[in-house]
């Protein structure tokens, strides 16, 4: 490789020299982000409670740059486990993308179907885990005066009636645990964000629709303002990839949606005019 090869290449790796912990890393968007973050010159570390899929992805990936740690993100001696060993390991915490999390009942429709046991296990993992993490990396980027926290959302952070309640609330309660974490540690110079997606192919998504990847696209392209697009994991790690290097040094605070503009409109309203007119027309 010629030095200007090199340069270049070097240049590409946007987290050159980074450490990375990604929770729920073993599949779905987790993994897209690991492989993208591990492209990029970061040194991560896994958290995740499927270990064979973790234990897998470090096989497949081949990098000695990549770890796995298991990790339940609603004990508190996991998530201070996975912090710990980062430091132990590198000596710094660069960006904690806390992205674990569960559906829980999405065959319901009503609260009254709603059972509270439920309600509680996905509050815990994914809001009081979020919670977790952003605690145990924040203990280690004070003392640095940096750092990046990144959550995943939902694109149901912002529009209602798309899910149940308990992962509803999960997820706008992260936009709001993002959004006072920015004003806590803005000031030692740690940035915060969500990430918000809307529906696309992981294996959460597969389990809770029992729809295959090109039905889900479909179904994504079909209902968003955008067309010709269709939402990838790919994509949402592109995202966190932004988010977690030095170009969006300034962005803090913000929930980030992708969705192709679903949640800017209400076509329901248009779509019943057109059918009405379209009826009128024939009769």
């Amino acid at each position: 490789m010629s030095n200007s090869t090199a340069s270049a290449a070097s240049a590409g790796k946007r987290l050159e020299g980074k450490v990375a912990i990604i929770t729920g890393g073993a599949s779905g968007i987790g993994a897209c982000t690991v492989k993208l973050f591990i492209i990029h010159g970061a040194k991560v570390i896994i958290a995740d409670v499927q270990d064979d899929l973790g234990l897998s992805l470090c096989k497949d990936i081949a990098s000695e740059n990549i770890s796995y740690v298991h990790c339940d993100v609603t004990k508190e001696s996991d998530v201070k486990n996975i912090v710990d060993t980062a430091i132990l390991k590198y000596g710094r915490l660069d960006i904690m993308y806390s992205n674990a999390g569960i559906g829980g009942q999405f065959h319901i429709s009503t609260i009254l179907e709603a059972e509270s046991e439920d309600f509680k296990r996905v509050l815990d993992v994914n809001l009081h885990g979020g919670f977790l993490c952003a605690k145990h990396a924040a203990r280690v980027m004070i003392p640095e005066r940096k750092g990046v926290i990144l959550f995943t959302s939902s694109d149901m952070s912002v529009t209602a009636g798309l899910g149940p309640h308990a992962y509803v609330t999960s997820k706008v309660a992260l936009v709001g645990l993002a959004k006072n974490l920015c004003v806590d540690l803005g000031k030692h110079g740690i940035r915060v964000n969500c990430i918000s997606p809307s529906l696309n192919a992981t294996p959460l998504v597969f389990s809770t629709m029992k729809m295959d990847k090109n039905a889900i696209g479909k179904l994504f392209e079909s209902s968003t303002v955008l067309k010709g697009a269709v939402l990838e994991a790919e994509d949402v790690a592109e995202t966190a990839l932004f988010l977690a290097s030095d170009e969006s040094k300034v962005i803090s605070g913000q929930n980030i949606v992708i969705d192709g503009g679903y949640g800017t409109t209400n076509l329901a309203f248009n779509m019943k005019l057109q059918e009405l007119m379209s009826r009128n027309q024939t009769n």
